[in-house]
């Protein structure tokens, strides 16, 4: 995908900067007197020469392909030859997908008096159609064709703020439903709200307050003035329609900063609550919280999933949400009601002064948690190899780390290891549903995070260690320093909330071969045929792979030539085979060096 005379990166640079960037998320950094808060959020990738890095997810249309990339092109290719048919790229070198995201388009059908329209919004927050046929831009749509969302109302007092997308715009009729990705630190920036416009006109027809205002349900959850400017609550994610009932259900993230609630004591609602608003008029219908104030970082990454549960010979239609510490919620998508007992369940208490963290959270009944929630560094330490258990051990005690249980907060002046870490156990990709089992499908991450607060010696309250400094060995390609396995493709029966089969995802080439099955992180999501084969890359082993979705038996994979960290698709060409594509370029929030810019098509037997 990398246009011709733009530059490649050297590969060998690329990996020993990846390796460099593993090293410098690790340790103590405690900022010295007077020195900024740097806006988390916006970093970018390291590389020498443009990034390749993407979870771009194509769609395909009578025999289309759209894709976006990193290097600012929208491109519709033949989508049984790979063909390329037209590409359009925005004017003053505006960029479509930069830092990984976005991660998809819209296809709109039309209507009696409109011609279809393919629906984007760019990394910086520029709304536009183009004409599936030719790749023409709707010039009557917004100001000559583009809308900036970066508007007033959604920047406030931060003009200049952070502010982006992250992920594909979504529709309902005529709607375009776009939210947003803003800061996670410092606490003060743009506000998350999610808006829906009008396709034709580019109207705002409605918004919906991602923070509760004065006089609006569940602004109570607030104290104080602490509800103003504040940044972090965003859907920065996948929004979920329900088409037939014209509901959007919202995931929304943690409020900044998302380690230390001392000056937004409370809930904080919307933070980390699916919300279900009316598709049309964006009014609020109900909302589930999964983690009442939170100071992990939790947010809900993965996309809402419709699916349908049966119970007592009913068939009831059911929302999945799950968060980054892999806790799935089974939800009546009509009233927000779990299908399963949720139990307020007490949890230890934060120790950051002027903190109230809460002292229980929401846990259900079933499923049982997905992911490692807790450590004993006694005994969890990885026993791998006998070099790289040493490193653990040795690791551990010259930072005099400390053993954590589930919800266990950060800790002041005391290291302490969280699982599941700052990625999550799930994270983006999400999960999907296998109507043929009832099961629901998700790959998780078993890897933890090395991270506490303390004061600086200027009096600030600060995290003492970077957002991504990794429970692990980050020598030679990194292994997390606890016992595996440390990646699983996982599936729950919907109906019964137990877990129908777990597997192992992912190996690690450099140990012996008979340890390699180790599961390994990951990033990206699964899908599942209706033929029962699910298809999932995400692991940073450079793997492609199929699943029997019966029972989780591991058929086929092949070696690529980076990871791919996006969803796959499938289709049915024009010749009437079956496809399923994958953009695989490597790079991620886990140091994955993007050596790559391929994306890739095979055909199924």
């Amino acid at each position: 995908m990398r246009p011709a005379g733009v530059p490649k990166p050297d590969l060998k640079m690329l990996e020993a900067q990846s390796q460099a960037l593993w090293i410098r998320q690790q340790g103590i950094k405690i900022p010295l007197p007077g020195a900024p808060v740097t806006i988390r959020g916006a970093a970018g990738p390291i590389d020498t020469a443009p990034s390749s890095a993407e979870e771009f997810t194509p769609i395909v249309v009578d025999n289309t392909m759209f894709v976006g990339t990193t290097f600012g092109r929208v491109a519709a290719l033949n989508a049984t030859t790979g063909t390329e048919k037209w590409t359009f790229q925005l004017p003053n070198n505006e960029p479509i997908v930069t830092g990984n995201s976005v991660r998809g388009f819209h296809y709109w059908p039309g209507d009696k008096d409109h011609q279809p329209r393919l629906v984007i919004v760019s990394s910086r927050m520029k709304l536009f159609t183009l004409d599936p046929q030719t790749g023409k831009i709707n010039s009557t749509f917004g100001s000559g064709g583009i809308l900036d969302l970066r508007t007033p109302d959604v920047l406030g007092n931060f003009p200049h703020g952070f502010l982006q997308a992250n992920s594909m715009p979504v529709m309902y009729q005529n709607i375009i439903i776009v939210g947003s990705r803003g800061q996670e630190n410092p606490t003060d920036g743009p506000r998350g709200d999610v808006r829906g416009i009008d396709i034709i006109s580019g109207q705002t027809l409605w918004k919906f307050d991602a923070i509760p205002e004065p006089g609006e349900r569940n602004f109570e959850t607030w104290q104080g003035d602490s509800w103003k400017n504040r940044a972090g609550v965003n859907t920065w994610n996948m929004i979920t329609i329900d088409d037939k009932r014209g509901i959007a259900y919202l995931p929304f993230g943690a409020p900044a900063f998302d380690r230390n609630g001392s000056d937004r004591i409370g809930d904080d609602l919307y933070g980390n609550a699916l919300v279900a608003i009316d598709a049309k008029t964006g009014k609020y219908l109900w909302h589930f919280q999964t983690i009442h104030h939170d100071v992990w970082d939790d947010d809900l990454p993965g996309t809402p999933t419709l699916l349908d549960v049966k119970q007592n010979g009913q068939t009831i239609p059911a929302i999945a949400a799950v968060n980054k510490t892999a806790i799935l919620f089974i939800l009546n998508r009509v009233t927000g009601k779990p299908l399963f007992d949720v139990i307020e369940t007490p949890v230890p208490k934060g120790e950051v002064p002027g903190d109230v963290t809460s002292p229980t959270q929401p846990i259900p009944v079933k499923p049982e948690q997905l992911a490692r929630s807790s450590v004993n560094l006694d005994t969890d330490i990885s026993d791998a190899t006998p070099e790289h258990e040493a490193w653990c051990k040795k690791w551990v005690a010259d930072n005099n780390m400390v053993s954590t249980t589930r919800f266990s907060p950060l800790g002041f002046n005391k290291a302490t290891v969280i699982f599941p870490g700052a990625g999550g156990g799930v994270n983006w990709g999400g999960g999907a549903f296998d109507k043929a089992e009832g099961n629901y499908i998700v790959n998780i991450t078993n890897q933890g995070s090395f991270e506490f607060m303390a004061v600086t010696p200027d009096g600030r309250l600060v995290m003492a260690t970077t957002p991504n400094s990794w429970f692990a060995d980050v020598r030679d390609g990194g292994m997390p320093c606890q016992k595996g396995p440390w990646g699983e493709l996982v599936a729950v029966n919907v109906s019964t909330g137990d877990v129908s089969w777990r597997t192992t995802l992912g190996v690690t080439d450099w140990l012996p071969k008979d340890k390699q099955l180790t599961g390994r992180p990951n990033v990206g999501g699964p899908i599942v045929t209706a033929g029962g084969i699910i298809f999932i890359a995400a692991t940073d082993d450079r793997r492609f792979r199929a699943f029997d979705a019966k029972t989780g038996k591991q058929l086929w994979e092949t070696k690529l030539q980076a990871s791919g960290h996006s969803t796959p698709l499938t289709y049915i060409g024009r010749n009437g085979k079956q496809y399923v594509a994958l953009i695989a370029t490597g790079g991620s929030y886990q140091a994955d060096p993007a050596t790559n810019d391929n994306l890739i098509a095979y055909t199924l037997p």
